[in-house]
């Protein structure tokens, strides 16, 4: 049986990956680390919806960021994140 605290921070994490923006904002990643704007151009949103949904996710610990310069580039946290998403658009592509 899962614990009640793994399985409370498994659930978070599906709700934060209940939104297909956010869901697009961290296949972008899986490919590349990027900038907001780079980002925002390959998700069709705003600078501004990309950087509030990296916020909630740099919260859950999904991605992370460094600076070069003046430009703040995102990375996935992790592998498990990249694998999650992967395994989880497999399962969606699939016909049912």
């Amino acid at each position: 049986m899962v614990k009640e605290d793994i399985a409370k921070r498994t659930a978070n994490l599906f709700k934060v990956l209940g939104d297909p923006t956010r869901v697009k904002i961290i296949s972008a990643l899986a490919g590349e680390d990027l900038c907001v704007g780079d980002i925002a151009d390959l998700v069709g949103a705003s600078d501004s919806a990309v950087s509030h949904q990296l916020r909630i996710l740099r919260n859950m610990g999904i991605v992370e960021y460094s600076k070069e310069g003046k430009n703040v580039i995102y990375s996935l946290q992790d592998d498990h994140i990249r694998k999650i998403l992967e395994q989880s658009l497999d399962h969606a592509a699939e016909e049912r």
